[in-house]
C-alpha cells in the first residue's frame, strides 16, 4: 500500500515537471521511500532526476524531476544552538520530538545533524521560518539560539565508528541482523518483513540474501553498520565478521 502511495506521488512530480518545463520534487523520502524512488527512475529511464539530502550521506531525501532545481534556494537549514545548561544533554530524539511537538509532519524535515553545542535541521524552505518560529517556543528551547541558514553551510558532524566482532552461523541476512540488532532469529526475520532492513541504501526483505565485505547495513531503529572483513571461522565452522558500528 504504502509503495503505491509513493509511486503515485513520483508519478505526479513527474508529470508536472514534464508540463511545466521545470524542476518539481518531493517532500522528504524515508530509505525505504528512497529506495521505492531509485527503482521508478532506473526502470523508467527517466532523465534530469536524481535524489538529494543536502549532502552525500543523507538518509533522507527528495526526490527531484526536471532542470532548473535550486538547492540553494530550495532547502535550508535551521540551526539550534544550545545555551551552556543544556550543551550535551540532548540527543536526535529531543530535536525530532520539538518538530513533532509544533505540528510538523516528518516528510517536511530531513536529516537532523546532532553535535554536542546544537543541531543542524534539514528542511524544505516553505516551511524554514515558521517552523525555526515554533520550536524557539518550547521550553527545551527558550535559551537556545535559532537561525535560519543556507543548505551551502550545512555543518556535518564528524562520523564515529567503532568496531565489533561478531560471531554467526552464516553469511544470510537474517543471521547477521539478529546479531546485530541482538535479537532472535525469528525476530530478525520480522524486522526484515517490517521493511526496516537496508543494505547499500536499499530496502532488503529477503532472509536468505548474502551480506558481502563491504555491504553497508541500516537496521531502522537499531543503527548502521559496515561489514569490514570476514576474518575467519570458529573450530564450529562459525563466520567471524569485523563490523564498523557507527555511533
Amino acid at each position: 500500500m504504502q509503495e503505491n502511495i509513493i509511486l503515485a506521488q513520483l508519478k505526479d512530480k513527474y508529470n508536472q515537471a514534464q508540463n511545466r518545463g521545470k524542476a518539481e520534487y518531493t517532500d522528504f523520502l524515508d530509505m525505504y521511500q528512497v529506495s521505492i524512488a531509485k527503482k521508478f527512475i532506473t526502470q523508467n529511464q527517466i532523465q534530469n532526476a536524481y535524489l538529494y539530502g543536502g549532502y552525500d550521506d543523507a538518509e533522507r531525501k527528495i526526490a527531484v524531476f526536471g532542470t532548473g532545481f535550486d538547492e540553494n534556494k530550495s532547502l535550508q537549514i535551521i540551526r539550534i544552538e544550545l545555551d551552556k545548561e543544556n550543551i550535551g544533554k540532548y540527543t536526535h530524539r529531543n530535536y525530532l520530538g520539538g518538530i513533532i511537538k509544533v505540528g510538523m509532519k516528518r516528510e517536511k524535515i530531513g536529516d537532523i545533524l546532532v553535535s554536542e553545542k546544537g543541531a543542524d535541521i534539514i528542511v524544505k524552505s516553505e516551511t524554514a521560518n515558521a517552523l525555526a518560529q515554533e520550536l524557539g517556543m518550547l521550553t527545551r528551547f527558550q535559551n537556545s539560539k535559532i537561525s535560519v541558514e543556507e543548505i551551502k553551510n550545512l555543518c556535518v558532524p564528524e562520523i564515529k565508528v567503532e568496531e565489533i566482532d561478531i560471531i554467526v552461523p552464516s553469511l544470510r541476512l537474517d543471521s547477521v541482523v539478529s546479531d546485530l540488532a541482538r535479537t532472535s532469529r525469528s525476530k530478525a526475520v520480522e524486522i526484515l518483513s517490517q521493511e526496516r532492513v537496508f543494505i547499500n541504501g536499499q530496502n532488503e526483505t529477503k532472509p536468505s540474501k548474502t551480506i558481502k565485505i563491504g555491504d553497508v547495513i541500516t537496521i531502522r531503529g537499531k543503527g548502521r553498520f559496515i561489514i569490514k572483513e570476514i576474518k575467519g571461522n570458529t573450530r564450529s565452522g562459525r563466520n567471524i565478521l569485523l563490523i564498523e558500528k557507527y555511533v
